[in-house]
């Protein structure tokens, strides 16, 4: 220490040869090398290191989890807000491209004077057409939807070869009889007349008494006048000939089932033509004021007439048209409507008729009714299935085919919906939009949009009645339960399951209430028919007309 630190010595000298002595001691004593000392201290910093680097990897990987599901709903969000903007802008070139020329335009609507978003201007002008094809249509292009079509006329070709089976097992032959279906379809003559009478009343008394008050409107001194005294005669002709004279044709005839339903559905569509023809035109008359020596411009009549036969309830004197007639569908979709009353005719013998019948019918119980509701799950479903498809599908399609009609969209996907509300907006769009237009949208404008519940329960009884109508006047008794599921439940079920419901369990519960509510009606509906037949009336009583029959009748073959 002395040679190293001399005869100076100091703390800081000391100190340090100090520290060199015990770093030997302690080397010298260990017994190991100093590198293997040096790669286990390495080795601890490495595994530290690690143990850090894995911690900070699983919060980056929490992290960039959290990131994506906002970017998610984020994307939803966006996607959202481009996809309305695009409609707009869609809506706008559409509507461009498929409106007539300006001058005539102009002289039919008038100019317009509120101003706004285009969805509101849609809104406010009403429907608007645009050319576009039927969902099923665009679905048959799938493969896999197509199969299904395919395993549906498979069920018809069994319901074939079981009656024929059944008949060569009981009768001894082979050969089909349909003579349901020439039961129900009977005096097609009289329908024939019946309707043409309609028809040619529907085709010129609106018409002109409507021109006829349009081209004095603005001359006449008394404007309320002419109108109470024009709207007076209309709607007592109208009474009386789209009013009276189906109900007087269907029950002094006693025509069939089938007859019956052709009338009054008709009866129905033109008086729902005539109203929206008159709707759409009285306000255009009343905005333009004509100049002196000038007619006003009318509606023409060819028109008109094409509205009167188009598949659509909306009145307008242009719609998109197509550039030609595709002959090859036209063939296809009229077999398919062919196909769908053979199928409902196996229905109803198959499945209805073996049960309800007089030999397998009992007195009125809760037991037989529940059971009889249960087993008119299967035939109540495949009729409105069936009826969905050869009416909503095939028969406006033809139509529209035939007149070139280019919008083709009379449903929507109502198999999707989630709550009821969406189920009647895209079960039946054609009449959804008439209900909507002249019903829903002119209620709230005659109660400044203060009542919009009350604007949906009044649209939804008016439907109930009508339903319920065709359905009496069809079967020729009345048994409102097509009104109490119509009116009651469909009204609960419309408030309580709203849109606001996504899941996929509420699209279950609605093709359960479908399933039940079928199966009431068909099996109801076909005990009051057999009861009607067993157990005529006594006496000519209110409460003979309106008690349902088969909550008393008892009979046996």
């Amino acid at each position: 220490m002395e040679h190293i630190c001399g005869n100076h010595r100091s703390e800081q000298c000391e100190s340090l040869i100090l520290w060199a002595v015990s770093e030997d001691l302690l080397i010298m004593t260990s017994g190991e090398p100093c590198n293997r000392l040096w790669h286990r201290e390495t080795k601890t910093r490495h595994q530290d290191a690690n143990f850090d680097q894995a911690e900070s990897h699983e919060n980056i990987q929490e992290d960039l989890t959290e990131w994506k599901q906002y970017m998610k709903k984020l994307k939803v969000k966006v996607l959202e807000q481009v996809q309305d903007q695009l409609r707009d802008i869609l809506d706008i070139a559409l509507t461009e491209s498929i409106e007539p020329p300006a001058h005539i335009k102009s002289a039919l609507i008038g100019k317009k004077t509120n101003k706004g978003s285009p969805r509101s201007q849609r809104k406010d002008d009403g429907k608007l057409f645009m050319e576009r094809a039927s969902l099923l249509d665009e679905l048959f292009e799938i493969s896999h939807i197509r199969t299904i079509y395919h395993m549906f006329i498979a069920v018809l070709l069994i319901f074939c070869l079981s009656t024929l089976a059944v008949d060569y097992i009981d009768q001894g032959r082979l050969v089909l009889e349909f003579d349901l279906l020439f039961y129900a379809f009977g005096k097609l003559g009289t329908v024939t007349w019946a309707w043409l009478a309609m028809f040619v009343y529907t085709l010129f008394v609106p018409y002109y008494i409507l021109e006829f008050w349009g081209s004095l409107y603005h001359k006449f001194p008394s404007k309320l006048g002419l109108t109470l005294g024009a709207g007076l005669i209309l709607t007592a002709i109208q009474t009386c000939v789209l009013g009276l004279f189906p109900i007087y044709t269907v029950v002094h005839h006693q025509l069939p089932p089938a007859s019956r339903f052709i009338v009054i559905l008709e009866q129905i569509r033109f008086l729902m033509k005539t109203y929206s023809f008159i709707r759409e035109t009285a306000p255009v008359i009343l905005k333009n004021t004509t100049k002196e020596g000038e007619n006003p411009r009318f509606p023409t009549f060819s028109s008109y007439l094409y509205f009167l036969f188009c598949p659509t309830l909306i009145y307008r004197e242009f719609y998109p048209r197509n550039r030609q007639i595709r002959w090859n569908y036209v063939a296809v979709t009229l077999g398919k409507i062919f196909g769908c009353l053979f199928y409902g005719y196996f229905i109803l013998v198959r499945l209805c008729i073996p049960v309800f019948r007089p030999d397998t019918n009992q007195p009125f119980s809760k037991r037989t009714m529940v059971l009889a509701v249960f087993h008119s799950i299967l035939p109540g479903i495949m009729l409105l299935l069936l009826c969905f498809f050869a009416f909503l599908h095939c028969w406006l399609n033809l139509f529209g085919e035939l007149l070139r009609f280019a919008d083709r969209m009379f449903y929507k996907d109502w198999w999707n919906s989630t709550s009821f509300a969406n189920y009647y907006r895209t079960w039946n769009v054609v009449v959804h939009d008439w209900l909507y237009y002249y019903g829903y949208r002119d209620f709230l404008w005659l109660s400044n949009r203060r009542f919009r519940a009350a604007a949906m329960l009044s649209v939804f009884i008016v439907s109930a009645v009508v339903h319920e109508y065709a359905l009496a006047m069809g079967f020729g008794f009345f048994y409102p339960v097509m009104f109490c599921l119509f009116a009651v439940f469909g009204v609960a079920f419309n408030f309580t399951m709203t849109d606001k419901h996504q899941s996929p369990v509420f699209n279950i519960i609605m093709w359960a209430c479908l399933f039940l509510g079928q199966g009431v009606q068909v099996c109801l509906y076909c005990q009051e028919w057999y009861a009607q037949i067993h157990c005529p009336p006594t006496g000519d009583s209110f409460w003979e007309l309106v008690m349902p029959r088969s909550w008393s009748c008892s009979y046996q073959s």
